[in-house]
């Protein structure tokens, strides 16, 4: 079984390509459609038998939900609020940049 490297709440950044967010839910593997597997050029395609992460993502133009495999993800060390709208609903920001889910009442 295998862990995953980063958890919930934690801000990180795609290696190659310029976006950043704040982590809100891991497949432990490949969990998205063949239609979304095949956009992704070949030469550049991840493994599926690895964590994928679900982000509430930023560039510089825009915020956005993104789907990352592990092997495209490292820390994002600039203490920087993530400013994507639905930041605030899900988490609380902690002192160090990071972030803790809300308390959630089930009803």
């Amino acid at each position: 079984m295998r862990t995953a490297k980063f958890r919930i709440g934690q801000v990180v950044r795609h290696r190659i390509y310029p976006f950043r967010g704040v982590i809100f839910d891991v497949d432990p593997t490949f969990s998205n459609t063949e239609e979304w597997w095949n956009a992704i050029p070949e030469d550049v395609r991840p493994l599926r038998d690895q964590p994928f992460y679900h982000l509430l993502a930023e560039n510089e133009e825009t915020e956005y939900v993104a789907y990352v495999s592990e092997q495209n993800l490292e820390p994002d060390m600039t203490g920087e609020p993530v400013r994507h709208p639905q930041v605030e609903e899900i988490f609380e920001e902690q002192t160090d940049g990071s972030y803790v889910p809300r308390s959630v009442e089930i009803h």
